[in-house]
């Protein structure tokens, strides 16, 4: 099985799922277990700080700096909405799985605290998950529900939540405008 991984999934309209509506979900890991992704698109109602706030690690409050301080928190998926992700380009930090050339993925609260207390890099954090069982990702491709493209890891870190939908339809040669829900495209 061809993995899907580093790759986005760009839902169509006929997609049914709330969860999913005009998302671009970053699939990190796929395999013949099923898949798991981030939805890249769907920044939460908290900031950083907010999350940060009260939380203590090894006996220490959790800080964060100032430049990520009113950063926007993701809600990465439906999945375990209390389970914490962060992508960044932190090559230091010990507790990673690498995705692709520059880009991290840390699950791990001694990651947070090491990613949140430093300024330096891009990181985006996100509670919850996308997750597909074995063969279920591959069947909801096959009745249309996504496209599928190879992951552009600027897009990850630096892509306007607002256009991402847009503009990951438009890299592959397709006008969103043409999409129309239930019938593919116009």
């Amino acid at each position: 099985m061809e993995t899907l991984a580093p790759g986005f999934l760009i839902a169509m309209p006929q997609l049914g799922d709330p969860n999913f509506h005009r998302t671009v979900v970053f699939v990190f890991e796929h395999g013949p277990d099923g898949a798991r992704g981030l939805v890249l698109n769907r920044p939460g109602p908290f900031t950083l700080r907010q999350v940060a706030e009260g939380q203590v690690v090894d006996g220490q409050p959790l800080s964060v700096a100032s430049n990520l301080a009113s950063q926007k928190i993701f809600v990465g998926g439906p999945v375990e909405p209390q389970r914490g992700f962060v992508l960044h380009d932190r090559n230091a930090v010990d507790d990673k799985q690498p995705i692709s050339d520059g880009l991290f993925l840390s699950e791990t609260v001694n990651a947070l605290k090491v990613l949140l207390a430093d300024a330096d890099g891009t990181i985006r954090f996100y509670l919850g998950y996308s997750g597909w069982g074995p063969g279920q990702l591959e069947k909801e491709l096959a009745a249309g529900a996504w496209l599928f493209t190879e992951a552009a890891p600027s897009a990850v870190l630096g892509g306007s939540p607002q256009t991402l939908w847009d503009d990951t339809l438009r890299s592959i040669g397709v006008d969103p405008a043409m999409l129309q829900p239930g019938g593919g495209m116009n």
